[in-house]
């Protein structure tokens, strides 16, 4: 197969273990940056095309893309990944699943919808409605999170309600939108990254906070190790998966007094920390994986929203 992996650095650890991946099964793998691409938005023949410098330009053909594409190109990545999708290539996530992932409210009110448990979250435009947020997540302690927040950042604790309102008002000022969210003592500053492929989590991980932190994420000093899933936990992860549309994900769970809670769907998890934690080869199974599925054809029917 020819393969594409929409990323704009070969040299990180994920796109370098797709690439080596997908070169070990004898494929003909190349890296985009989808910046340098453009389009040609036409009925009888769209094409993605690529400037490799200043002088060449080529158009793209692939039997396959995976899309690594960075949260602050999400609306251009997801345009080029369109385009690709136009022309009936084949992608392991497709953009508007990406999209509503992305979008952590819309990505909530989904959930939600498909009765998958989550944090208490609460979101409102006035400023009026303030004391009504922190009350409707059991109050403070309770975490604030911006709608496009990534890796941890934008995310804080309040831990009282001086502190919530202040937060919150502080958003507000600088005109971000952001989502109030219940506070999960119990979980004491871990989570569990599951990894989906299809319908099955490949591989699991329980990351713990650093010391004086309250996230987990491993670009925060986190520290991960693997861990053994529970049947719930295992089928919500799928469950949730499937409600954003996305065959490649990272569900993050909380382990909660009242079950497991889905707290994110990450439409572009990262291999590094997965497969040192648990020595699984996360990257071949994902190759595998669009060796059989692309088979099926580019456009089947994926989630809801």
């Amino acid at each position: 197969m020819k393969i594409g992996i929409l990323s704009r650095n070969r040299n990180l650890y994920s796109t370098r273990r797709l690439v080596e991946e997908a070169s070990a099964r004898d494929h003909e793998v190349r890296v985009i940056d989808v910046l340098k691409c453009y389009m040609n938005i036409t009925a009888n023949e769209p094409t993605v095309h690529y400037q490799r410098s200043a002088k060449t330009v080529e158009s793209l053909s692939f039997d396959a893309v995976i899309p690594r594409i960075g949260a602050s190109i999400t609306f251009y990545g997801c345009a080029v990944l369109r385009q690709f999708e136009v022309s009936q290539t084949y992608s392991i996530n497709e953009s508007i699943a990406i999209t509503r992932s992305r979008d952590k409210l819309r990505a909530h009110q989904l959930l939600a919808r498909r009765g998958i448990g989550q944090p208490v979250t609460a979101y409102a435009h006035s400023a009026r409605a303030t004391d009504h947020l922190i009350q409707s997540v059991g109050g403070a302690p309770l975490i604030l999170k911006l709608t496009n927040s990534t890796h941890g950042n934008g995310v804080l604790l309040a831990e009282t309600k001086k502190a919530a309102e202040a937060l919150i008002n502080a958003f507000r000022g600088i005109g971000s939108d952001f989502l109030v969210q219940e506070f999960i003592k119990e979980a004491g500053g871990s989570d569990i990254r599951c990894f989906v492929v299809g319908d099955k989590v490949i591989a699991a991980m329980q990351r713990k906070a650093a010391k004086g932190e309250y996230r987990s994420n491993l670009h925060r000093g986190g520290s991960a190790e693997v861990i053994k899933l529970r049947p719930d936990e295992r089928r919500l992860a799928i469950k949730a998966a499937k409600v954003m549309g996305l065959d490649l994900a990272g569900v993050d769970i909380l382990r909660s007094a009242h079950g497991p809670l889905v707290i994110e769907v990450n439409s572009s998890p990262g291999l590094e920390g997965i497969e040192a934690a648990t020595g699984i080869n996360v990257a071949g199974k994902i190759i595998e994986y669009i060796e059989k599925d692309s088979q099926a054809g580019p456009n089947k029917p994926k989630g809801r929203g």
